[in-house]
């Protein structure tokens, strides 16, 4: 069972400074819950891997290309969490040309283990990593969970119905799943 707030961590990010010297201008800056989710709504999508073939070709894509449509419905930020690095999460987001949703690393998986939501990806090589989730948090508060079905380690498959951007944002529109929304029918699982 999720909590009714997010959990209190501190994330190991990295942030772009010019005076860092060389071809790597960036440096560590931790960035709390708080500063996060704090005073925002905001969506958060979480995803077991940078790179991997649905979170790269539909999930963070999709969120990415219906950004306008979060705003409006009042979403200050949306954020994609992978119990990755912050050196591979900025190169993936390099690669997907990742502008609008910010890309947030839980290198330690504290946040997903806070969140009940670390499992064992071992089966596919992975080792700990986060169950495909969505949520909408309104100032460190949980209004809303949107878990895959079959949560469980070493799951065989990579279930992904419920927490895309479609679906998301059917829930903030108020109108049911299958409508359509953004221009096209998102699907239903």
């Amino acid at each position: 069972m999720a909590p009714e707030r997010v959990p209190n961590v501190v994330f190991k990010t990295r942030v772009r400074d010019e005076s860092v010297p060389g071809p790597n201008p960036y440096r560590w800056q931790d960035r709390t819950t708080q500063e996060i989710f704090g005073g925002k709504r905001v969506v958060l999508f979480a995803l077991p891997g940078a790179f991997t073939p649905t979170c790269s070709s539909t999930h963070l894509p999709r969120y990415e290309e219906l950004y306008e449509e979060f705003k409006a419905q009042g979403i200050d930020e949306i954020i994609c969490l992978s119990v990755n690095d912050a050196f591979v999460m900025f190169q993936w987001g390099k690669q997907q040309g990742a502008k609008n949703v910010f890309l947030l690393p839980d290198g330690n998986g504290e946040f997903t283990r806070k969140m009940g939501m670390l499992v064992d990806k071992s089966n596919l090589g992975f080792g700990m990593r986060s169950w495909r989730y969505a949520m909408v948090v309104n100032d460190c508060k949980i209004e809303k969970m949107f878990i895959e079905e079959g949560f469980d380690d070493n799951c065989p498959t990579d279930p992904f119905e419920v927490s895309d951007a479609d679906t998301v944002l059917a829930y903030l529109k108020g109108v049911p799943r299958g409508t359509e929304v953004a221009g096209r029918k998102e699907f239903v699982g």
